[in-house]
C-alpha cells in the first residue's frame, strides 16, 4: 500500500510542468476546496502505518504541495502538525470534523493546540447547535478558530447557556452575532446559578435587556459573582449617589450609564470610591460638582490613587500659578487631569512649550493635556503646512479626538482654498 501511494505522488510530480501552467487557476480555489485538498493529503499520511514511512512521506507531501500551489505549500509542518510527534498526539476524529467544517486548523494549533489532543470533543454537535441558531459555515469556523474550547463542552451545557442568554436576547440572529464577537463569554464563563440569579437581579433593577446582554457579553465575570456581592456594591453606589444630592428617581438611569461605561465597577472595592469622594469634598467641591465628576470620570474614580491626585494638583498649581478655586475650575473642565501622573503631565506641557505654545494657552484649554506628545507634534506640523501658527491662538484647533481634529483641519483647508471673490457674482462697473 505504501509503495502504491508513493508511486501516486511521484506520478503527480512527473507532471510538474503541466501543474505549473495552471498556477493561476489553482490560486483561485476556494477555502473549502483547499480544505478538501488538505484532507486528501491527511488521508495519505494516515495510510502510512510505520514511523519511517511517515517521515519519508513528509518530504514527498512537501513536494506535492510545492507543485500544486506555491502560496500554500501543503507541508505537514504547517497543516498536519508541527512535527510527527505532535501529529501522533492529536485526536484524528476532532481534526477530521474541523476539516469538514472548513476550520483553519493552523490557527487553532497556534492559539490553543492542546484542544486537539483531548480525547473527547463535540465539534459536529456544537457546530449543529450553532447552525440551528442560524450561523453559516463561515461564522461557525470563525467561532471555533477564535475560541477552540467551544467544541470541548457537552451539547447539554451549550443548550443550557443558550436558554440562559435567551432570557435577555431572545433573537437567535442577534445572539449569533454576539457569540461571534464574544465567543469566550458564551462558551468559557459558565456559572449557571450565579448567572441566572444576577440576570434576574438586574432585571428587577429595571435595567434594559439590551444593557444586560451587553454586560453579559463584554464583562461576563461580574455574572459569576454572587448576587449578594453585586447587590452590596450597587447599594453602596446608590447611597453615595443619594448623599451627593442625586434623586432616587434618576438612580436607575445613572446606574445604567455608569455600568455601560465601566461594568467592572462591580468587581472593585467600594472603599476606594468613598475615599476619593471625601477627598474631592475636602478640596471644596460641592456635592453637585462631585456628582458631575463621578459621571465624567466614569468608573476611573475607583482606580485613582489619592496620593497621585494630590501630587498632580500641587503640580498644576505650580505650573499655572493659580489658586485652589482656579484649580477646581481646571479639574471641572478636564477631569482627566486627575488620572495622569506628574511626569506624564510635565512631559506633555514641555512638548507644547517647545512648539511655541504658552502656559496661558494651555490653561485656557486644559483638555489638550489629554493628548500624547506625538499627537500634539503631528497636529501642529500638519496645520503649519496650511500656514496656520498655533502661537497665541486658541488650542481648540488641535484639541479633541481624531475625528474632531480632522473636522477642524478640513475647515482650515477650505478657508485657505476659498477664492478672494465670488466668481459668479455680478461685477458693479460704472458705464
Amino acid at each position: 500500500m505504501g509503495v502504491g501511494i508513493r508511486g501516486l505522488i511521484l506520478t503527480l510530480a512527473s507532471v510538474k510542468d503541466e501543474f505549473e501552467s495552471h498556477y493561476e487557476w489553482l490560486n483561485r480555489i476556494s477555502t473549502c476546496e483547499e480544505t478538501m485538498l488538505k484532507q486528501i493529503v491527511l488521508n495519505l499520511v494516515r495510510l502510512q502505518t510505520s514511523r519511517s514511512n511517515s517521515l519519508a512521506l513528509h518530504n514527498q507531501v512537501f513536494l506535492y504541495g510545492k507543485i500544486l500551489n506555491t502560496k500554500t505549500r501543503l507541508c505537514p509542518s504547517l497543516y498536519l502538525a508541527t512535527d510527527i510527534k505532535d501529529f501522533e498526539k492529536e485526536n484524528t476524529r476532532t481534526v477530521d470534523s474541523l476539516y469538514r467544517l472548513c476550520v483553519n486548523i493552523k490557527k487553532i494549533r497556534q492559539l490553543k493546540g492542546w484542544v486537539l489532543s483531548k480525547d473527547v470533543a463535540f465539534v459536529e454537535e456544537i457546530g449543529q447547535i450553532l447552525k440551528d441558531m442560524g450561523a453559516n459555515e463561515a461564522t461557525i469556523a470563525n467561532i471555533f478558530e477564535s475560541c477552540p474550547e467551544a467544541f470541548l463542552h457537552p451539547p447539554a451545557e451549550i443548550n443550557s447557556q443558550r436558554t440562559l442568554w435567551h432570557s435577555v436576547c431572545p433573537n437567535d440572529e442577534q445572539l449569533v452575532k454576539i457569540i461571534e464577537k464574544f465567543p469566550d463569554s458564551f462558551f468559557c464563563y459558565k456559572s449557571t446559578t450565579h448567572q441566572k440569579a444576577n440576570i434576574e437581579y438586574f432585571q428587577e433593577l429595571r435595567l434594559s435587556n439590551k444593557i444586560i446582554s451587553r454586560l453579559l457579553a463584554s464583562s461576563p465575570q461580574i455574572f459569576c459573582n454572587s448576587v449578594t456581592s453585586n447587590k452590596k456594591i450597587i447599594n453602596e453606589l446608590e447611597q453615595n449617589y443619594l448623599c451627593l444630592g442625586g434623586k432616587q428617581t434618576n438612580f436607575k438611569t445613572w446606574l445604567m450609564k455608569l455600568l455601560s461605561q465601566d461594568p467592572f465597577i462591580l468587581s472593585k472595592p467600594s472603599l476606594s470610591m468613598k475615599g476619593n469622594l471625601k477627598f474631592f469634598q475636602s478640596l471644596g467641591f460641592s456635592n453637585e460638582e462631585v456628582l458631575k465628576l463621578l459621571s465624567k470620570l466614569k468608573g476611573v474614580i475607583f482606580d485613582i490613587n489619592r496620593e497621585h491626585m494630590e501630587a498632580g494638583i500641587m503640580f498644576l498649581k505650580t505650573v499655572f500659578k493659580c489658586r485652589e478655586e482656579e484649580v477646581k475650575h481646571l479639574i471641572m473642565k478636564c477631569p482627566g487631569l486627575l488620572c495622569y501622573s506628574v511626569p506624564t503631565l510635565n512631559n506633555r506641557i514641555k512638548c507644547m512649550l517647545d512648539e511655541g505654545i504658552s502656559v496661558r494657552q494651555i490653561k485656557d484649554c486644559p483638555n489638550v493635556l489629554e493628548l500624547t506628545p506625538q499627537i500634539i507634534q503631528f497636529r501642529i506640523q500638519k496645520i503649519k503646512v496650511l500656514g496656520h501658527n498655533v502661537k497665541n491662538a486658541n488650542l481648540d484647533i488641535i484639541n479633541g479626538t481624531k475625528k474632531d481634529f480632522e473636522a477642524n483641519y478640513g475647515k482650515l483647508h477650505v478657508k485657505k482654498e476659498r477664492p478672494m471673490f465670488n466668481p459668479v457674482s455680478p461685477l458693479h462697473i460704472e458705464e
